[in-house]
């Protein structure tokens, strides 16, 4: 059996203070307040239509710093090897990221945005609006298996060399 290849065409870049993975928030959590930009490239920029009357957007983005992909990762939150897909590590088979930002303004195809955790220069693969009621889940209903004792360290943990992008 052969795979398929799938290829992506950025549609823009997210503009933000970082620019290496160290003292990058691990999570939108953690960039609570830090504000960015998404450059939308023009060719794509009447998708933007009716986007300001959300107050979140999730950003789906490509992980371009990351060099490898590893099945087994050491997250920044804990010491033991875990799959990469029972984590958040940009070391993935297909380095993709997301996540759901507050939407401040938007002035052309440049959208404002804050509670940031990307790296800038990010090139971004899609835009989304975030609609909690489209989630039916109550809190109590998840389980966050190993990060159970550790996501709520998460706001006020940044990346270090260990989380290399």
């Amino acid at each position: 059996m052969t795979a398929n290849r799938i290829s992506y065409t950025p549609i823009g870049v997210i503009r933000s203070p970082f620019k290496v993975a160290e003292g990058t928030p691990i999570q939108p959590a953690a960039g609570k307040g830090i504000r960015g930009t998404v450059e939308v490239f023009p060719a794509h920029a009447r998708g933007l239509k009716d986007l300001v009357r959300f107050s979140h957007i999730i950003l789906v983005y490509h992980f371009h710093l990351s060099t490898k992909s590893s099945l087994q990762v050491r997250p920044f939150m804990d010491d033991k090897l875990r799959g990469v897909f029972a984590t958040r590590a940009p070391s993935r088979p297909n380095p993709i990221g997301m996540s759901v930002v507050r939407l401040i303004r938007r002035k052309r195809n440049i959208l404002h945005i804050q509670d940031l955790d990307i790296i800038d220069g990010t090139p971004l693969l899609d835009i989304k609006p975030y609609v909690p009621e489209f989630d039916h889940r109550k809190k109590a209903m998840y389980r966050i298996g190993w990060l159970k004792k550790r996501a709520h360290h998460v706001t006020s943990t940044k990346a270090d060399r260990r989380f290399a992008r």
